[in-house]
């Protein structure tokens, strides 16, 4: 409560908690509320109560709208977001040979999310994909890192060794690395690569590559030896 001296010991506080717990104050002394001058803010006019009161409230109300508006943009990408996501998923559903579908899931994906560079790669498949680019053999540290992973990797380009699997590693600054489950059990690593170091940062969220993981994995474990 503030201390501020008053008229007589009545102190501000004292004024506003009157005022406050008195409505019908201004209702019997609506004079004030004209005769009263204040500062404006916008300027050093002075004006009456009411209108400032009412820049407080045009104020807030252009703060809303902002608010507003804020969420409407927010609602029409993650439209977008689903839209896209749906398209994909769409291309893995009717890609009914299965060698075909690891091409085809990256080379969607990488249409509909607009990804610089993207390379898969998985184990234990049935021997008749073995020449498929993304059954090529990778070392036991990948697939312990991908075992590891409790949620997709997003970060600067370290060195890994999956980086190598991309088009063109040496221009990769920044990388998610989503590894594909059944279950408890990691059967494969998908990577997406970017020449900005902004595009996969520590910081960002994981929800959305981690639903993108959960896909594929459904899709690719026609590939896995029975």
């Amino acid at each position: 409560m503030s201390n501020t001296p008053g008229v007589q010991g009545i102190t501000e506080a004292d004024i506003a908690n009157y005022l406050a717990n008195t409505p019908g104050f201004f209702e019997r002394h609506a004079d004030l509320l004209s005769a009263v001058q204040i500062t404006s803010p916008h300027g050093q006019r002075a004006v009456s109560l009411q209108e400032r009161q009412m820049e407080m409230l045009r104020e807030r109300i252009k703060g809303l709208e902002g608010k507003i508006v804020e969420m409407m943009r927010h609602g029409q990408e993650n439209v977008s977001i689903a839209d896209r996501l749906h398209r994909w998923t769409r291309t893995i559903l009717l890609t009914h040979e299965t060698a075909a579908l690891p091409a085809a899931l990256l080379d969607e994906l990488t249409h509909q999310f607009l990804i610089p560079q993207a390379a898969l790669r998985l184990w234990d498949t049935d021997a008749a994909f073995a020449e498929l680019p993304c059954t090529q053999p990778v070392s036991e540290d990948v697939k312990t890192f991908a075992g590891s992973l409790g949620q997709p990797y997003c970060g600067v380009n370290a060195g890994f060794e999956a980086v190598r699997w991309l088009q063109a590693p040496h221009t990769v600054l920044s990388l998610a690395m989503i590894p594909l489950r059944e279950g408890e059990r990691s059967f494969g690593l998908l990577v997406l690569g970017s020449p900005d170091p902004t595009r996969y940062s520590a910081e960002m969220g994981t929800e959305f590559l981690a639903r993108i993981g959960e896909i594929a994995a459904a899709g690719l474990g026609r590939l896995q030896a029975a």
